[in-house]
């Protein structure tokens, strides 16, 4: 299996970990340049209105995407930490395995990482102990915009490991929402609201629902 390729994500959906399963590394995207409206600073949950996004802001929004990913700083000017967790808690408070994982979560928000970068990471190492994971994260040490070898989503089972599988913006919130459930990389579960299946969400919508047994559900 080749190395797969991502960008730094906020609570990722769940084809960011189907994508890892069996995967020689995780390898995050550290040179490039800070992208709006993505799954960098994002991520889209569940609520009884529906899909909602919480987004977390960053300093000099309107410069940031000149700035590299791991310079952008989170802006704790705003009260984003409270807003964040009082939505969850109202989403899934209700849901069989919240009390569960609540307070690792939270303890991660409570610590206010400086740099985005940081808190995404913080937030990944915890959901892969989750899922029970054992993928090694690696970080890039230069920016190449394209990697010829493969591309997301299909490679040849035949090439060789150390190859890079490049995922790097292939998963948008616009694109997953729209989407059809994919059920050939995520088995379907019961969700809190609603009675049709939402892709797109947070690891967290299936983290809640499913508890321990969550990472059988990645396929």
């Amino acid at each position: 299996m080749p190395i797969v390729l991502f960008e730094s994500q906020y609570h990722p959906p769940l084809p960011f970990f189907t994508e890892i399963i069996g995967a020689e590394a995780l390898r995050l995207e550290t040179q490039e340049h800070y992208h709006k409206q993505t799954y960098r600073n994002r991520c889209l949950i569940l609520t009884a209105q529906g899909v909602k996004p919480l987004i977390v802001p960053v300093v000099d929004g309107n410069r940031s995407e000149k700035v590299k990913i791991t310079d952008i700083e989170v802006d704790y000017r705003q009260n984003w930490v409270h807003q964040h967790w009082r939505t969850i808690q109202t989403a899934y408070g209700g849901t069989p395995y919240f009390e569960y994982y609540a307070d690792y979560l939270h303890d991660i928000y409570v610590q206010k990482h400086q740099r985005l970068f940081d808190l995404n990471l913080a937030f990944l190492r915890f959901y892969l102990r989750c899922l029970r994971l054992r993928t090694p994260v690696e970080f890039t040490t230069e920016y190449f915009s394209t990697y010829p070898a493969t591309t997301c989503p299909s490679y040849s089972v035949d090439q060789v490991a150390n190859e890079v599988k490049d995922c790097r913006d292939s998963l948008t919130p616009k694109s997953l929402v729209a989407s059809e459930p994919d059920r050939k990389s995520v088995q379907l579960y019961t969700q809190t609201f609603g009675k049709d299946f939402v892709s797109g969400l947070s690891i967290l919508d299936l983290l809640f629902m499913q508890g321990p047994a969550a990472g059988s559900f990645l396929v």
